[in-house]
């Protein structure tokens, strides 16, 4: 038996390559389950029965829309087993096309979008802009597009016709301000996007009944700083930690080494709007999978108790590293740094799961990866966030840590992180898997 992977800045090349490849939520699980699938991981039907393919020692995963599930049984795990489980959200901020997206106006022709989740407005302007997304089909199927390419941009006013931006700030609205522009013509014709993307795809004319649709930067992550210490790339929150938990679920699995649990990566959809849908993590498809997996193995609703019962979750997200320009924003005695390791996200209001147990576990993974981390907690006087923690904990009763990695410009088209901090978060999250 080989000891899992140890992960460097190797790692984090991979994750802008993942970054890349992933512009929408069936993108990045796509991706996942490419990446499962190569390291010996076979997809499981929910709506299979699982006593004969989900019992038996080995790696298994469960796809639904934008979520996946993945799930390691060690040989000789018992149906109490605990779990083990990273969480994490595939999702991100973004402009996504409405049910009736052909508009335009004086001579423009634009892309009626809707603001998801909470994103910087300011930070879609004047960027080159994609299109990707699942289109469903009329047969009852589903294809991803990519238009991974210059298509769209949501253009800025000129400063001549406003300027009292520079010294009162920009003011966007969101309904007439962001609809991004496409081409030229005075006719707005009705269907014509989808048939665009129709052809993009390689599908017959008609075929599309339905769409999930999104715009994305085109411009790639990137190396940034006078010694590359640092990464600028879009959808870090929340695909590093959905990469990191990959790397850390497929290294613990490939090692064959003795586990104290099973080791769950659990990516779900919709945090950013807050969970509640059949993909999100205030849905059941978590638990779902977990009482199966104990089911199939033999064992009864005392053992699903009792298993998770002894479970510990890490909901890994990005969190606010110290802002240069706006340290007052911060805690006056926390202010994480990036590449300083990940960070231990504490509120005592229940906005993150975090409680003394729960740090003494994060503590330990990080004291045998050798990875330091740091302590985040918000400022008093500014609101605190929120993330799939409170939620996993309150839903299952698992007991649920807080975690991530520390970026600056959160919820901008293109976040920024330390270059350590990837591969760091994922040597963590690999030794919390292993113990």
């Amino acid at each position: 038996m080989s000891a899992p992977a140890r992960f460097d800045r190797g790692h984090t090349d991979d994750l802008m390559s993942f970054l890349a490849a992933s512009p929408s939520p069936y993108h990045a699980v796509a991706n996942t389950a490419e990446r499962l699938e190569k390291a010996g991981f076979r997809q499981v039907a929910e709506t299979d029965a699982w006593d004969a393919v989900a019992s038996g020692h080995g790696g298994r995963y469960v796809l639904r829309g934008g979520a996946v599930v993945a799930w390691y049984v060690p040989e000789g795990a018992e149906p109490h087993t605990p779990f083990h489980i990273i969480g994490a959200h595939t999702d991100s901020p973004s402009l996504r096309v409405k049910p009736r997206p052909d508009s335009g106006a004086q001579g423009w022709r634009q892309v009626g979008v809707e603001i998801y989740g909470g994103p910087l407005l300011n930070s879609w302007l004047d960027r080159d802009l994609g299109l990707a997304g699942r289109l469903s089909l009329r047969d009852g199927s589903s294809v991803l597009v990519n238009v991974d390419r210059p298509l769209l941009r949501v253009p800025q006013l000129a400063i001549h016709l406003d300027r009292s931006v520079s010294g009162e700030g920009l003011k966007l609205d969101k309904q007439r301000h962001m609809q991004p522009v496409w081409g030229l013509g005075d006719d707005v014709l009705d269907g014509d996007l989808i048939a665009f993307l129709e052809q993009e795809a390689g599908l017959a004319a008609g075929s599309v009944a339905g769409w999930d649709l999104m715009t994305h930067p085109v411009e790639p992550p990137a190396y940034l700083g006078r010694d590359r210490e640092l990464v600028a790339g879009p959808r870090m929150d929340n695909l590093l930690s959905v990469h990191a938990g990959v790397a850390a679920l497929t290294a613990v699995a490939a090692s064959g080494a003795p586990l104290a649990g099973i080791p769950v990566l659990a990516a779900f959809d919709h945090e950013e709007n807050g969970s509640q849908s059949d993909t999100g993590a205030d849905g059941p498809l978590l638990g779902s999978v977990l009482e199966r997996s104990v089911l199939a193995r033999g064992g009864s609703l005392e053992d699903r108790a009792r298993a998770f019962a002894g479970s510990v979750c890490l909901s890994s997200d990005t969190g606010h590293a110290v802002h240069p320009n706006y340290a007052e924003r911060h805690d006056p005695t926390h202010h994480p740094r990036v590449n300083g390791g990940p960070l231990l996200k504490v509120n005592v209001n229940n906005r993150y799961a975090t409680d003394g147990s729960g740090r003494a576990v994060f503590a330990a993974a990080c004291e045998r990866a050798g990875v330091p981390f740091q302590s985040f907690v918000s400022n008093n006087s500014m609101p605190c966030g929120t993330t799939i923690g409170p939620i996993t904990a309150a839903r299952h009763g698992i007991r649920t840590v807080d975690i991530g990695v520390a970026i600056l410009s959160m919820h901008s088209v293109r976040e920024l992180c330390g270059a350590d901090d990837p591969f760091l978060l994922a040597n963590a999250l690999t030794a919390f898997l292993e113990g």
